[in-house]
């Protein structure tokens, strides 16, 4: 017989009745009935029931166990008596009666319960991870993670993908997000940069020849935290040779919506081709880049009704060049006028000067817009909107920019009040055509809006006789229920395309040398039109298992301050180590360094060979 165990703790069935076995696993739960102990012994696999009596020499062994204390049982399998089959458990209709116990490892006290799925703080859940991974929700998470992710290899290696690995040690670039530095020993005074992407590696994979790559790659981002973020996360990145917008769509979608239809669970989703929504159009209309179709609101510029309006306040606005924008909130005839107020009161909270509304019951109008701007007015307004006499109306007004912020978050907060979004299904849609570059008002200059890397529409015909902010990008992002799935574009792979491109935006021609020498140098000697994306492993999941936070798929995440509690990441140098750098502390960090202590320096087996 096998040292720990003959089978698992979800295999046994009726057919093993009278069977010796040997099962290990963790004690889940235990419950005494007076002589009689039942103990639930849980592997990674399930949970099988164990009966121990007076007759059991492992009785008094088992009761002095803690729960989570690790067992190897011998014993011999029994039917549960009709009364007494648990129908919802796999291996319900047996229990295994313990004829010995061998106790591989007692635990202590536990900082958190593993049965049960009551809610900790997340302080400690991430401190004692390896705890709360134990936990049936938390180990479902990570076991469907890595099922995705043999699902979304298998399929891009079915349409013809070879995979590559990129170097995590790479060259710091000054577009994008913060890096995670890493200095050298070797090279005093210089560091590497962790990946924020395998952006341009991908694309010299595609200049070497490599037709169609892809790679479930490592990301570091050092930038703010939020559910939906981690700063150490994973996409499936991939790129292909010779290919337009549409090629690159008609390859990625079928991967992705079958791993959603595959881990779906009831849920339905949308039929392919995805929708593509351009991106201006998804500005006005839904008030975001990342647009939730589930919502089925709709916003409506309404800047031309208010041109003359007896709405002061509207009409100043509109004057000054502003905009007006509405949103509608349906069937609200027999919502309190406190409704409207809260979402006013909300909106003053989110850092906007306020959310004017309009209130209808019965066809009569109500509240200081519609009384303003007079009855027969609102009346034209709410029939070009296709709204009904028991609807109400809110607007977002001021600067374009603000004015669509707003009206985007109200247009999901009125959705969500009032139970509109569509449950149980996946809702995908592409941005495409999304500028080339935008105005940035701090610095009073044309910028990239995006990715400076995309080829312009046009090419370069477009970038010498077009107003900068009119040049539309090849570029383009997945969105499934209003989370960003992947960014991706159709590369800039011309010199001289890509050098005019960074000229509109500031930069000379040196800059650009001197930032992106490796990429330059590669199109100059033969680079093939070629494009791709990168899909958010994470947000996938978190999508797949209905979860509201990304850090409940990931083994091992840091909190919301990058902070890796268990490991106690980031730490400390000792001063050997910033000697072997070449590095020397601010006075306030040498002192932060010296309070929290060295840390140990020696070698671990494996680690730094």
């Amino acid at each position: 017989m096998h040292s720990y165990r003959t089978h698992t703790c979800a295999a046994l069935r009726r057919d093993d009745v009278g069977q010796t076995v040997r099962l290990s696993g963790w004690v889940h739960r235990k419950r005494d009935h007076g002589g009689v102990l039942f103990v639930d012994l849980r592997d990674h696999y399930g949970i099988t029931q164990i009966v121990a009596d007076a007759d059991s020499a492992a009785l008094p062994v088992l009761e002095a166990l803690r729960v989570e204390s690790v067992v190897t049982i011998d014993g011999l399998v029994k039917a549960r008596s009709e009364g007494t089959v648990n129908p919802g458990l796999p291996t319900g209709a047996i229990e295994v009666f313990a004829q010995g116990v061998t106790v591989q490892s007692r635990a202590e006290e536990l900082p958190l319960p593993v049965a049960g799925e009551q809610d900790y703080p997340e302080d400690i859940r991430l401190k004692y991870r390896f705890i709360d991974l134990r936990r049936e929700r938390v180990h479902r998470n990570i076991m469907l993670r890595s099922q995705v992710i043999s699902s979304l290899r298998r399929r891009m290696q079915d349409q013809g993908f070879s995979e590559f690995q990129t170097p995590i040690l790479g060259a710091s670039s000054p577009e994008g997000a913060r890096d995670y530095l890493v200095p050298s020993r070797l090279h005093p005074g210089t560091f590497y940069a962790l990946p924020q992407a395998p952006q341009m590696f991908k694309q010299l994979l595609m200049v070497a020849g490599f037709d169609r790559y892809f790679q479930i790659a490592p990301c570091f981002r050092d930038e703010d935290l939020r559910a939906d973020r981690s700063p150490e996360f994973y996409q499936l990145d991939f790129e292909m040779s010779f290919v337009t917008q549409d090629d690159v769509f008609a390859a990625i979608e079928p991967v992705l919506h079958g791993v959603f239809e595959e881990f779906a669970a009831g849920r339905t989703l949308d039929p392919l081709p995805f929708r593509r929504i351009p991106y201006a159009e998804a500005m006005l209309r839904y008030g975001s880049d990342k647009p939730d179709l589930r919502n089925p609101l709709l916003i409506s510029d309404v800047s031309h009704h208010f041109e003359q309006s007896g709405f002061g306040i509207f009409a100043r606005i509109v004057g000054e060049g502003g905009v007006v924008r509405a949103i509608p909130a349906p069937a609200t005839a027999d919502r309190s006028r406190r409704f409207f107020d809260e979402m006013n009161d909300w909106s003053r909270r989110e850092g906007y000067a306020g959310l004017g509304y309009v209130t209808r019951k019965g066809g009569e109008f109500g509240g200081p817009v519609a009384k303003n701007h007079g009855a027969d007015a609102m009346a034209r307004l709410f029939d070009e909107l296709g709204l009904g006499p028991d609807d109400g109306l809110f607007f977002a007004a001021g600067k374009a920019k603000d004015a669509t912020r707003l009206a985007g978050a109200a247009r999901t907060r009125v959705a969500e009040v009032l139970g509109l979004i569509e449950q149980d299904c996946f809702r995908f849609c592409w941005v495409v055509d999304f500028p080339m570059f935008e105005y940035d008002e701090e610095r009073k200059k044309v910028d990239f809006s995006h990715n400076p890397f995309s080829m312009p529409q046009g090419e370069l015909e477009a970038l010498e006789s077009r107003d900068p902010l009119d040049v539309l990008a090849w570029q383009y992002d997945i969105v499934c229920n209003g989370h960003e799935l992947s960014s991706g574009a159709i590369r800039n792979h011309r010199p001289d395309i890509m050098y005019k491109a960074f000229e509109i935006a500031g930069y000379s021609r040196e800059a650009v040398d001197a930032n992106f020498s490796g990429m330059i140098e590669a199109f100059r000697l033969g680079a093939p039109p070629h494009g791709g994306s990168a899909p958010g492993i994470d947000r996938i999941v978190m999508l797949l298992a209905d979860q509201p936070n990304i850090r409940e798929v990931i083994a091992f995440p840091m909190n919301q301050r990058a902070q890796d509690l268990m490991m106690g990441a980031p730490s400390p140098a000792s001063p050997q180590q910033l000697r072997e750098l070449h590095l020397r502390l601010e006075p306030a960090a040498e002192r932060a360094t010296a309070a929290a202590g060295a840390a140990p320096t020696g070698r671990t087996d494996g680690i730094g060979e």
